[in-house]
């Protein structure tokens, strides 16, 4: 299944941040990241420098294009180098193993019984990066970004999501002390969490009101951001993500959902009041509120009603101050006005 919907939103963003951290690297500099209490701790599966190509590569019984070929290895796979021939390289490569739920797929250093062994052949070192290529974080980056990019591309090929995200997380862990391992981590996770998110959704459970019930995604990745970059931005990103498995499906006019998802998304906003996510917390807190204030009128509980009203024009308020001309501040202006007004915001005014 394709990102292409979801990357058509963020591709922008992404590639202009990749630019300035990349430019910022370039001239010397190292942009703040905020401060992060633990770097990964990655162990190496076997001696030599890990490595991963940026193009698919065919692995060969020998160095030498007329040998028996052993198998492909896809763009963004793991390979640790064991030998460097000439312009051939040995390797020991993961090639068909699934990198999509990090619960389901072991690295190579973890026990042999649970996970396939890597398979050894020779690659061409052309298009190959290895954790010693200088610039290597910088090069990775640009090939996920690229990838990526092409994922929105209604003709790019159909696996090019997976690609970016291989991509992506080869640089976090062959790269750990790069400036842009934050980013890359967090990129590689949260295109995870929207592959399993689209699929969770076109599952008929989607649309059970019990969170429960639903396809949950792996959590895995996202939690492993957000412990290894603990306040960051990246981890902020992290964690507003994780709300999406503990939302409802169709509300079934029950007050339980709007009122439970309005605190987690204000729950949000105060663990996180600067994150790039926050403003957007804030609204959509804002929207389950004014929901809640036609849900308790209908019910005929005015008292409850005005509580919520009255909480979501604090919300906007405090919207409004911190995030000064964002669209969310907008969107919640008419939100604000909607109840000033006593227009329904939760289903038809058949007035």
């Amino acid at each position: 299944m394709s990102l292409r919907n979801y990357h058509f939103q963020v591709m922008k963003q992404r590639i202009f941040a990749v630019s300035i951290l990349i430019t910022g690297l370039a001239a010397g500099c190292v942009l703040p990241l905020g401060h992060a209490e633990k770097k990964p701790q990655l162990e190496k599966p076997m001696a030599g420098p890990r490595a991963t190509p940026l193009r698919i590569t065919w692995l060969y019984i020998s160095p030498d294009t007329e040998a028996q070929k052993v198998s492909k290895v896809q763009i963004g796979r793991e390979m640790v180098v064991a030998e460097k021939s000439g312009p051939w390289l040995r390797v020991y490569a993961n090639t068909d193993i699934e990198e999509l739920r990090g619960k389901d797929a072991p690295e190579m250093q973890t026990d042999e019984s649970t996970s396939p062994p890597p398979i050894s052949g020779w690659v061409q070192a052309k298009g190959v990066v290895m954790d010693t290529t200088p610039n290597g974080d910088q090069i990775l980056m640009g090939a996920a970004a690229n990838e990526e990019s092409l994922a929105s591309d209604p003709k790019g090929p159909a696996n090019a999501a997976h690609s970016a995200r291989l991509l992506y997380r080869r640089l976090s862990e062959m790269f750990p002390n790069s400036p842009l391992a934050p980013e890359a981590a967090w990129r590689s996770a949260d295109i995870q969490w929207q592959l399993e998110k689209a699929d969770a959704a076109s599952l008929p459970s989607a649309k059970e009101r019990d969170p429960m019930m639903h396809e949950q995604m792996d959590e895995d990745e996202l939690k492993k951001v957000i412990k290894f970059y603990s306040g960051t931005r990246w981890a902020a990103l992290a964690a507003y993500d994780l709300i999406d498995n503990k939302l409802c499906g169709e509300w079934e006019g029950s007050t339980q959902c709007p009122e439970r998802e309005a605190g987690l998304y204000e729950k949000y906003a105060n663990e996180y009041p600067a994150g790039p996510r926050t403003a957007e917390a804030l609204y959509q807190a804002i929207y389950r509120l004014a929901v809640l204030a036609d849900m308790y009128t209908s019910n005929g509980d005015d008292h409850k009603a005005d509580d919520a009203r009255n909480h979501a024009r604090e919300l906007a308020a405090s919207l409004k101050q911190h995030f000064a001309d964002s669209d969310y501040e907008y969107r919640a202006s008419v939100l604000v006005y909607k109840l000033d007004e006593g227009v329904p915001v939760f289903g038809i005014d058949f007035q």
